[in-house]
């Protein structure tokens, strides 16, 4: 069962980094790992992976002024919550892998 949910995971990040879509894929790959973005979409991203709940509508007309689309502003932000989860996803095999093979208890 595991290997099937590794799967489909594995195809939904596929998906979202080189899909067809309105952002490019370098945005999407920098939107995923958090990394290399630029201001205001830096921000954006930011809050939305640490505090989501606090993300208003200034932070994307700030993005849209800086010439983001919503379409693009949709999917950058599709990609960094599907990067943060695969980032706890991957952490969290991890550390049943490492409880199953007698490493530290969970």
């Amino acid at each position: 069962m595991r290997d099937v949910k590794q799967a489909g995971y594995r195809a939904l990040v596929e998906r979202v980094l080189d899909g067809a879509g309105a952002a490019s894929a370098e945005q999407r790959v920098r939107a995923f790992g958090d990394v290399g973005l630029a201001a205001p979409l830096d921000s954006l991203i930011d809050g939305v992976l640490a505090r989501p709940g606090r993300v208003s509508e200034a932070d994307f007309a700030a993005a849209k002024a800086a010439g983001f689309s919503e379409d693009q502003l949709f999917e950058l932000v599709v990609c960094a919550a599907v990067g943060q989860s695969t980032r706890m996803y991957e952490a969290g095999l991890a550390a049943l892998d490492e409880a199953a093979s007698g490493g530290e208890d969970v």
